[in-house]
């Protein structure tokens, strides 16, 4: 076979060819290609290496941000619980006052009333022992025919009325 036979003569030249086609694919990516891959996978590192450190800052402003919050809100709380004591506070002394006002008019008015009610007590305990006298008197003059003494009469059914 003259392929085959041919081997001996041209196996050097190919060798050559073989190193020149290596060396170039060789320096053209290494040279070429390698820095520009390099400089993509360093900025791309650089890239996520900001990115990390934007997050975190980010996280640490959110959670600077939700303490801030929780602390004005437990503020508003405690003031909105001031508040809520204060006006109960005030609500109960308004009360009180209006209890207190209530209660000295409920008592005049019961001492008024009390006191027309002892008057009235003491003109119809008069009129009774009034009328008593006159009927005692008229009762003793229809029985006995004798007249009784006005003061006498008045004396005994004050003493009666007294003793019940």
């Amino acid at each position: 076979m003259p392929q085959l036979s041919q081997i001996g003569e041209i196996y050097a030249s190919q060798f050559f060819w073989l190193a020149i086609v290596f060396g170039l694919i060789y320096f053209g990516i290494g040279k070429a290609m390698v820095p520009k891959i390099e400089r993509t996978i360093d900025d791309r590192a650089a890239r996520i290496a900001a990115d990390l450190a934007a997050a975190e800052a980010a996280r640490a402003e959110a959670r600077s941000a939700d303490e801030r919050y929780q602390a004005g809100l437990e503020n508003a709380r405690s003031q909105a619980l001031k508040a809520v004591t204060e006006a109960k506070a005030a609500a109960t002394a308004a009360t009180e006052a209006q209890i207190k006002a209530s209660d000295e008019a409920m008592n005049t008015r019961l001492a008024e009333a009390t006191r027309r009610i002892d008057e009235t007590r003491a003109a119809a305990l008069g009129e009774i022992e009034a009328t008593t006298v006159d009927a005692v008197e008229a009762i003793v003059a229809k029985l006995s025919g004798a007249s009784v003494d006005r003061d006498q009469a008045a004396s005994k059914v004050k003493a009666e009325l007294a003793h019940g």
